[in-house]
Protein backbone atom coordinates (compact mmCIF):
# COMPACT_ATOMS: atom_id res chain seq x y z
CA UNK A 1 0.00 0.00 0.00
CA UNK A 2 1.11 3.56 -0.66
CA UNK A 3 2.84 4.80 2.55
CA UNK A 4 0.71 7.95 2.69
CA UNK A 5 -2.51 5.94 2.52
CA UNK A 6 -1.11 3.36 4.93
CA UNK A 7 -0.53 6.10 7.51
CA UNK A 8 -4.03 7.47 7.04
CA UNK A 9 -5.52 3.98 7.37
CA UNK A 10 -3.50 3.48 10.57
CA UNK A 11 -4.74 6.64 12.32
CA UNK A 12 -8.01 6.96 14.16
CA UNK A 13 -9.49 9.33 16.73
CA UNK A 14 -7.82 7.81 19.77
CA UNK A 15 -10.13 7.58 22.77
CA UNK A 16 -7.74 6.14 25.36
CA UNK A 17 -4.10 7.21 25.59
CA UNK A 18 -1.21 5.54 27.37
CA UNK A 19 -0.41 8.18 30.00
CA UNK A 20 3.05 6.68 30.60
CA UNK A 21 4.31 7.39 27.08
CA UNK A 22 5.55 10.82 26.00
CA UNK A 23 6.34 12.22 22.57
CA UNK A 24 10.06 12.85 22.08
CA UNK A 25 11.31 16.41 21.81
CA UNK A 26 12.39 15.76 18.23
CA UNK A 27 9.00 14.43 17.16
CA UNK A 28 7.18 17.23 18.94
CA UNK A 29 9.28 19.80 17.09
CA UNK A 30 8.43 18.04 13.81
CA UNK A 31 4.71 18.24 14.58
CA UNK A 32 4.99 21.90 15.52
CA UNK A 33 6.79 22.64 12.26
CA UNK A 34 4.13 20.73 10.31
CA UNK A 35 1.52 22.98 11.90
CA UNK A 36 3.58 26.10 11.15
CA UNK A 37 3.96 25.10 7.48
CA UNK A 38 0.22 24.59 7.01
CA UNK A 39 -1.57 26.28 4.16
CA UNK A 40 -3.47 29.43 5.13
CA UNK A 41 -5.56 31.89 3.15
CA UNK A 42 -3.25 34.68 1.95
CA UNK A 43 -0.61 33.10 4.22
CA UNK A 44 -2.03 35.13 7.11
CA UNK A 45 -2.21 32.38 9.79
CA UNK A 46 -4.88 34.19 11.86
CA UNK A 47 -4.53 31.91 14.87
CA UNK A 48 -2.08 30.89 17.58
CA UNK A 49 -1.20 27.39 18.72
CA UNK A 50 -0.81 26.46 22.38
CA UNK A 51 1.09 23.32 23.34
CA UNK A 52 -0.20 22.38 26.78
CA UNK A 53 2.12 20.33 28.97
CA UNK A 54 1.42 21.62 32.50
CA UNK A 55 -0.52 18.90 34.40
CA UNK A 56 -2.42 21.36 36.57
CA UNK A 57 -3.63 23.40 33.60
CA UNK A 58 -4.64 20.21 31.84
CA UNK A 59 -6.70 19.15 34.85
CA UNK A 60 -8.57 22.44 34.60
CA UNK A 61 -9.01 22.01 30.86
CA UNK A 62 -10.35 18.50 31.41
CA UNK A 63 -13.11 19.98 33.56
CA UNK A 64 -13.91 22.30 30.64
CA UNK A 65 -13.95 19.25 28.33
CA UNK A 66 -16.68 17.32 30.12
CA UNK A 67 -14.17 15.09 31.87
CA UNK A 68 -12.74 13.46 28.76
CA UNK A 69 -9.61 11.50 29.67
CA UNK A 70 -7.68 12.38 26.50
CA UNK A 71 -7.08 15.87 27.86
CA UNK A 72 -4.90 14.66 30.72
CA UNK A 73 -3.74 11.22 29.55
CA UNK A 74 -2.29 12.17 26.16
CA UNK A 75 1.35 13.22 25.95
CA UNK A 76 0.42 16.76 24.90
CA UNK A 77 -2.68 18.82 24.26
CA UNK A 78 -2.71 21.18 21.28
CA UNK A 79 -5.11 24.14 21.33
CA UNK A 80 -5.74 26.08 18.14
CA UNK A 81 -6.93 29.56 19.12
CA UNK A 82 -8.21 31.71 16.28
CA UNK A 83 -8.37 35.48 16.13
CA UNK A 84 -11.76 36.93 16.98
CA UNK A 85 -11.02 39.91 14.75
CA UNK A 86 -8.52 40.59 11.96
CA UNK A 87 -7.36 44.19 11.74
CA UNK A 88 -5.32 46.38 9.45
CA UNK A 89 -2.53 45.96 11.99
CA UNK A 90 -2.51 42.24 11.30
CA UNK A 91 -2.23 42.94 7.60
CA UNK A 92 0.69 45.31 8.15
CA UNK A 93 2.50 42.75 10.31
CA UNK A 94 2.02 40.07 7.66
CA UNK A 95 3.14 42.29 4.78
CA UNK A 96 6.22 43.30 6.74
CA UNK A 97 7.01 39.63 7.26
CA UNK A 98 6.67 39.00 3.52
CA UNK A 99 8.97 41.94 2.86
CA UNK A 100 11.60 40.65 5.28
CA UNK A 101 11.37 36.98 4.27
CA UNK A 102 11.43 37.53 0.52
CA UNK A 103 13.62 40.62 0.53
CA UNK A 104 10.99 42.72 -1.21
CA UNK A 105 10.67 46.45 -0.41
CA UNK A 106 7.53 47.01 1.63
CA UNK A 107 6.49 49.72 -0.81
CA UNK A 108 6.21 47.10 -3.53
CA UNK A 109 3.62 45.21 -1.50
CA UNK A 110 1.02 47.94 -1.26
CA UNK A 111 -1.27 46.04 -3.61
CA UNK A 112 -1.13 42.94 -1.42
CA UNK A 113 -1.80 45.02 1.68
CA UNK A 114 -4.80 46.73 0.11
CA UNK A 115 -6.22 43.47 -1.25
CA UNK A 116 -6.15 41.75 2.14
CA UNK A 117 -7.72 44.76 3.82
CA UNK A 118 -10.45 44.80 1.17
CA UNK A 119 -11.13 41.04 1.15
CA UNK A 120 -10.71 40.28 4.85
CA UNK A 121 -10.30 43.25 7.20
CA UNK A 122 -13.36 45.07 5.87
CA UNK A 123 -15.63 42.08 6.51
CA UNK A 124 -18.00 41.99 9.54
CA UNK A 125 -16.26 40.86 12.72
CA UNK A 126 -18.43 37.72 12.96
CA UNK A 127 -17.44 36.72 9.42
CA UNK A 128 -13.77 37.26 10.17
CA UNK A 129 -14.02 35.08 13.28
CA UNK A 130 -15.45 32.21 11.20
CA UNK A 131 -12.76 32.70 8.55
CA UNK A 132 -10.00 32.60 11.17
CA UNK A 133 -11.37 29.41 12.70
CA UNK A 134 -11.44 27.74 9.28
CA UNK A 135 -7.74 28.50 8.86
CA UNK A 136 -7.04 26.82 12.20
CA UNK A 137 -8.84 23.69 11.02
CA UNK A 138 -6.52 23.49 8.01
CA UNK A 139 -3.58 23.42 10.43
CA UNK A 140 -5.32 20.71 12.46
CA UNK A 141 -5.48 18.56 9.33
CA UNK A 142 -1.74 18.99 8.80
CA UNK A 143 -1.11 17.95 12.39
CA UNK A 144 -3.19 14.79 12.03
CA UNK A 145 -1.45 13.74 8.82
CA UNK A 146 2.04 14.45 10.14
CA UNK A 147 1.33 12.62 13.38
CA UNK A 148 0.10 9.56 11.49
CA UNK A 149 3.29 9.43 9.44
CA UNK A 150 5.28 9.47 12.69
CA UNK A 151 2.96 6.81 14.16
CA UNK A 152 1.86 9.24 16.82
CA UNK A 153 -1.78 8.99 17.80
CA UNK A 154 -4.12 11.95 17.84
CA UNK A 155 -7.68 12.80 18.71
CA UNK A 156 -9.18 15.98 17.20
CA UNK A 157 -11.84 17.33 19.53
CA UNK A 158 -14.65 19.86 19.44
CA UNK A 159 -16.17 18.53 22.65
CA UNK A 160 -15.10 21.29 25.01
CA UNK A 161 -16.32 24.58 26.39
CA UNK A 162 -14.56 27.37 24.45
CA UNK A 163 -15.40 29.94 27.11
CA UNK A 164 -13.80 27.73 29.74
CA UNK A 165 -10.67 27.32 27.65
CA UNK A 166 -10.56 31.04 26.95
CA UNK A 167 -10.70 31.77 30.67
CA UNK A 168 -8.14 29.15 31.74
CA UNK A 169 -5.63 30.04 29.02
CA UNK A 170 -6.39 33.78 29.18
CA UNK A 171 -7.20 33.86 25.48
CA UNK A 172 -9.74 36.67 25.65
CA UNK A 173 -7.10 39.24 26.55
CA UNK A 174 -5.18 38.22 23.44
CA UNK A 175 -8.24 38.57 21.21
CA UNK A 176 -8.32 34.80 20.67
CA UNK A 177 -10.97 32.09 20.88
CA UNK A 178 -10.34 28.36 21.34
CA UNK A 179 -11.47 26.94 17.99
CA UNK A 180 -10.48 23.27 18.09
CA UNK A 181 -8.12 21.05 20.07
CA UNK A 182 -6.15 17.85 19.54
CA UNK A 183 -4.77 15.41 22.07
CA UNK A 184 -1.58 13.73 20.82
CA UNK A 185 0.41 10.80 22.19
CA UNK A 186 0.21 7.02 22.02
CA UNK A 187 -2.83 4.77 22.13
CA UNK A 188 -3.54 2.58 25.12
CA UNK A 189 -3.63 -1.16 24.55
CA UNK A 190 -7.06 -1.04 26.16
CA UNK A 191 -8.60 1.37 23.67
CA UNK A 192 -11.41 -0.65 22.06
CA UNK A 193 -11.60 1.66 19.06
CA UNK A 194 -8.12 0.95 17.68
CA UNK A 195 -9.00 -2.28 15.86
CA UNK A 196 -12.24 -1.15 14.27
CA UNK A 197 -12.42 -0.81 10.47
CA UNK A 198 -12.47 2.79 9.25
CA UNK A 199 -15.97 3.79 8.13
CA UNK A 200 -15.97 6.08 5.11
CA UNK A 201 -18.14 6.54 2.03
CA UNK A 202 -17.31 4.40 -0.98
CA UNK A 203 -15.09 6.24 -3.49
CA UNK A 204 -17.65 5.86 -6.28
CA UNK A 205 -20.24 7.63 -4.12
CA UNK A 206 -17.89 10.23 -2.70
CA UNK A 207 -16.10 11.57 -5.79
CA UNK A 208 -17.57 13.25 -8.85
CA UNK A 209 -15.25 13.79 -11.80
CA UNK A 210 -16.49 16.54 -14.10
Amino acid sequence: MNPVLESLQWRYATKQFDASRKISTEDLETLKEAIRLSASSYGMQPYEVFVIEDPEIRKQLREASWGQSQITDASHLIVFASKKDVTAGDTTAYVNNVSKTRNIPAGNLTGLNDMINDKVVNLPVETKAVWSAKQAYIALGNLLSAAAQLRIDACPMEGFDPDGYNRILKLEEKGLNAAVIAAIGYRSENDPFQGLPKVRQAAEDFFTVV
